[in-house]
């Protein structure tokens, strides 16, 4: 840790072993846990807890002030998990006074140029491809991945084990399970790799399907969809997770695919 060309709060709470290159500048109210690797002219800001074993690569910028006028200086933090990568030059503002911080969850990878807004929550093993965006307030589940460029506007809801497409502009919320592609988004499929890679059993995965055909492609509304799925399809962890997801979204679920669009 002693490195004459890095800058360290002596009010920060480093451990013992973390690595600091040369150029990096530490504010105060900084705690960081053993093992992570700050790479060169890295800035951490006032508010930043950062787990164990991350690896932080040059240029990036953790738990600077929202980009929001409403913040007044309140104290909030950058909440990052273990075995975190956050690569070049990403920038991850902490929270403001709605839920007073931003969190990035166990094990996920956050590509370069990317940018978390403030009060966003990332859940565990999520992965974010260069330079997407997530404005305030999103939520994204677990083992969700986002696409390259694309844009999350703010409030929205990304379900667990999600694929969006590079590009994508998603201002509507993603069930659980899904893909999502095209302009405006809409369902394409279920992620139906990713859901094998992480042990989903064919049966499920077959279960999850029939659930969405109900939702986006058999022509029924999606309340309509709800009420048959509840009715017909056995009780099982996911629909559940689904049928919940739905019930709770405020924005609205993204629509399913129409060739209409394509005129």
């Amino acid at each position: 840790m002693n490195q004459p060309l890095a800058y360290v709060n002596p009010q920060a709470k480093v451990a013992a072993n973390v690595v600091i290159e040369p150029f990096v500048s530490i504010d105060k109210n900084v705690i960081i846990d053993e093992g992570t690797w700050i790479g060169s002219n890295v800035t951490i800001m006032e508010g930043a807890r950062i787990g164990k074993n991350c690896k932080i690569f040059p240029g990036a910028v953790v738990s600077a002030i929202p980009q929001d006028l409403k913040f007044a200086g309140e104290d909030t933090i950058v909440k990052i998990g273990n075995n975190v990568t956050i690569r070049e030059f990403v920038t991850i503002n902490r929270g403001t006074r709605a839920s007073y911080e931003t969190v990035i969850g166990d094990n996920s990878l956050i590509m370069a140029y990317a940018h978390i807004a403030h009060d966003c929550v990332i859940g565990n093993n999520v992965i974010m491809s260069n330079a997407a965006m997530l404005a305030g307030h999103i939520t994204i589940d677990d083992w969700a991945i986002v696409g390259g460029m694309a844009a999350v506007h703010q409030f929205v809801h990304i379900g667990s084990h999600t694929m969006i497409a590079g590009g994508s502009l998603v201002r509507k919320d993603v069930p659980p399970y899904a893909k999502a592609a095209r302009e405006p988004l809409s369902y394409v499929g279920v992620n139906s790799i990713g859901l094998r890679r992480r042990g989903f059993s064919p049966e499920t995965i077959n279960n999850i399907q029939e659930i969405y055909r109900m939702i986006y492609l058999k022509g029924y509304n999606v309340s309509q969809a709800v009420e048959i799925i509840e009715a017909e399809l056995p009780a099982t962890q996911e629909r559940d997770e689904i049928l919940s997801f739905i019930s709770n979204s405020s924005r609205g679920i993204m629509k399913g695919y129409s060739k209409i669009r394509e005129k």
